[in-house]
């Protein structure tokens, strides 16, 4: 058998590898992953949007690259996936700087300055040879040509994008504008996220790294709520994989009542507290994959508060299956079963905290004005028909009215909106929470004066009991000082 080289046909396979999925986020965090490689201790990104040929530059201060190094860098499959990397290495196959800004672009230039000494190449999708693979290597006046190269550090990497024929997908003036608005705000929630570690410290301090989009500071989005004291932390598990360890931290968030509006808000605007549950992996303190069970359990209410953070090293790439784009990583049969007997154990305790407010409503009120009521493994609410104020209202009607009144009653419970209460809690329990603004006084007092002409007609009530009565009603949540004002005027001493 005689043996032939083959060489892939250049411009045919790199065209081929722009459509590996990558959208601009992953592109970019693909990018960011060299700059942290490279030890830089800030990375500037910016989009040129609103030019006719828009750009995208990616700046970092780190070490640098001469000329040799940066040719290297350039060419296809520079690093083999098998080769060992060191622990903060996040590359893997030597595709990344390629395939990520072929996703987006036409045209990449990089420019480094190491030692002083400013070295550049560019491939330009447009001008392959067919079978050829060529890279232009810049002289002196082109590198100053080139934009955005006069903020380079004394050392540092500038990978610029040109000719984006994806980035406006091909969109008319009109609604070209949002789409990029739409895409810079994907950015910067990703890079919040994966990078999360890095941009609060996390790491370390020597790895901490400053990130912007077009001048905006970002900050780290953690996905474990750590800043909340109402967050549970679990006790942290090791398995053993090979001859390296992974960690597994689970954690459950609290619930939206011990959020505040801004910190719900924060996170709402990045995820959705149902879809985000699950495992969440890193790579070497990078975020890899995450709002994933593995088929482990089904996302669901009672899983919902659940997290799982599970730290492996580079050294067990292979392992976890990670993909080019670094955006899947699939857990070894050791950590799978961890993670199982985990789930487990944590499933309940994400149920508690999620329904545990409920209960308390029923548990704390005397008088509740709902009753809840299981028959044959059903559930159903209904209206208390012995509340105080269904009580004291009966009692005002002559029989004929009071029967009506039952059935009204009756048909209240029969017809509550289930599914869609059950879709807004879901999705934005806090907007159900929020308080209107404090009622005029004069409107409260004669609102609560009209509530114990109902329930204490005879006036035989005792302040306590007016006072559970009332906020068995919800009616002044959040406005004791009004319920006690009226109280100290209307009950008498004693």
């Amino acid at each position: 058998m005689k043996q032939l080289s083959l060489p892939p046909r250049a411009s045919s396979l790199a065209e081929s590898l722009r459509d590996l999925g990558y959208s601009l986020e992953t592109a970019v965090a693909d990018i960011v992953d060299n700059s942290i490689t490279a030890h830089s201790k800030s990375v500037e990104i910016w989009c040129a949007a609103e030019e006719e040929d828009p750009s995208v530059a990616i700046l970092d201060d780190g070490r640098g690259m001469d000329e040799v190094e940066l040719v290297e860098a350039m060419r296809y499959g520079s690093k083999n996936p098998k080769d060992v990397r060191k622990q903060d290495d996040l590359g893997r196959f030597g595709l990344g700087l390629k395939t990520a800004s072929f996703s987006q672009c036409r045209k990449l230039t990089v420019i480094s300055r190491k030692g002083g000494k400013l070295s550049g190449a560019v491939w330009n999708l447009d001008v392959l040879a067919g079978d050829e693979w060529l890279i232009g290597v810049l002289n002196k006046s082109d590198i100053k040509k080139v934009p955005w190269c006069e903020r380079l550090s004394e050392s540092g990497t500038l990978v610029l994008w040109e000719h984006l024929d994806r980035l406006t997908e091909r969109q008319t003036s009109e609604s070209r504008s949002e789409i990029l608005s739409e895409k810079l705000t994907l950015l910067t929630h990703h890079l919040s996220l994966v990078f999360h570690r890095f941009l609060s410290g996390e790491i370390g301090k020597t790895r901490k790294i400053a990130m912007s989009v077009n001048g905006h500071k970002l900050v780290g989005f953690d996905p474990f709520c750590r800043n909340n004291k109402a967050t549970q932390p679990l006790p942290t598990q090791s398995v053993l994989v090979g001859n390296h360890q992974v960690s597994i931290h689970p954690y459950i968030l609290p619930h939206h009542s011990k959020l505040s509006r801004k910190e719900f808000d924060f996170y709402r605007s990045r995820s959705d507290f149902l879809s985000n549950q699950g495992a969440y992996v890193y790579r070497s303190g990078r975020l890899m994959a995450w709002g994933d069970w593995f088929r482990l359990v089904s996302k669901g209410e009672a899983t919902k508060l659940a997290r799982v953070q599970i730290d492996f090293p580079a050294e067990l790439d292979e392992f976890w299956t990670i993909d080019i784009k670094k955006s899947r990583a699939y857990p070894p049969p050791e950590v799978r079963e961890q993670l199982r007997q985990i789930i487990g154990r944590i499933t309940d305790q994400s149920a508690r905290v999620h329904t545990g407010r409920s209960r308390k409503l029923f548990d704390k009120d005397v008088m509740p004005m709902w009753t809840r009521y299981v028959e044959r493994g059903a559930v159903r609410y209904a209206p208390n028909e012995d509340h105080p104020l269904f009580a004291g209202f009966s009692a005002l009607l002559a029989d004929d009215e009071r029967r009506k009144f039952r059935d009204i009653l009756e048909l209240v419970g029969t017809s509550i909106p289930v599914e869609a209460i059950y879709s807004d809690y879901s999705n934005v329990p806090k907007d159900l929470d929020t308080k209107a603004d404090v009622p005029d006084a004069t409107a409260v007092m004669l609102k609560l004066s009209q509530l114990r002409g109902i329930v204490d007609p005879k006036r035989e009530m005792g302040r306590e009991q007016f006072s559970r009565v009332v906020r068995s009603t919800r009616l002044m949540e959040g406005h004791d000082s009004l319920l006690e004002t009226f109280i100290a005027k209307d009950f008498k001493v004693g």
